[in-house]
């Protein structure tokens, strides 16, 4: 790591990981609001007594955050690239075309804690139960290797893992399209079972 970080700038360490983090309580809190909210208000219902099947309804509330969410791993890396002079000597565009992987997984997973929640209040706190162990255990702030043989297993079925190795692959180490894929296949797999239990 202190090849790529010689000056050991901390901000190099951790916006690679921010992207990450973003895109995953956003899409987290987006899917956990969204079916559960509708539930409440009797949309849901209304929707699907229209010819619209439930997973053409689905599709439908769910990918526009999809492009909400690449945006924000734009923005993040724009500004990282600009106030914190991040190399990205790596495959950007090979990074930006996983980000939807990486949020379709969150948001999927959001939505399976939408369908089993009663209330908003549990599908956030169900979010929120998430996303905090998932950036104590990615590597995001701490370095993986360091953390013992449990936390590594644990953080080895997390997307997060996955996606913060691809970003410090491709903005710090100069890693291309083969190392991207590599990463984010667990995290389709991950996206796969959560849309089953959703």
């Amino acid at each position: 790591e202190w090849r790529y970080n010689p000056a050991g700038r901390t901000a190099w360490t951790l916006v690679p990981g921010l992207v990450g983090v973003i895109v995953m309580i956003s899409m987290l809190m987006l899917g956990a609001l969204t079916l559960v909210r509708d539930r409440e208000r009797g949309s849901w219902e209304t929707l699907l007594a229209t010819p619209v099947d439930a997973l053409d309804a689905l599709v439908g509330k769910l990918a526009p955050y999809l492009v909400v969410g690449t945006v924000q791993a734009v923005v993040v890396i724009a500004l990282a690239r600009g106030l914190f002079a991040l190399p990205v000597p790596g495959s950007l565009a090979a990074l930006l075309l996983v980000v939807p992987v990486f949020a379709a997984a969150h948001l999927v997973l959001g939505f399976a804690f939408s369908a089993l929640a009663q209330t908003q209040m549990q599908a956030v706190q169900a979010a929120v139960f998430f996303y905090l162990p998932s950036m104590l255990l990615s590597g995001f702030l701490f370095p993986f290797q360091g953390m013992p043989a449990w936390a590594r297993a644990v953080g080895e079925a997390l997307p997060l893992t996955h996606f913060v190795r691809a970003a410090r692959g491709v903005l710090l180490r100069g890693d291309g399209v083969g190392f991207v894929v590599a990463e984010m296949l667990p995290v389709a797999a991950f996206a796969a079972v959560a849309a089953g239990v959703a």
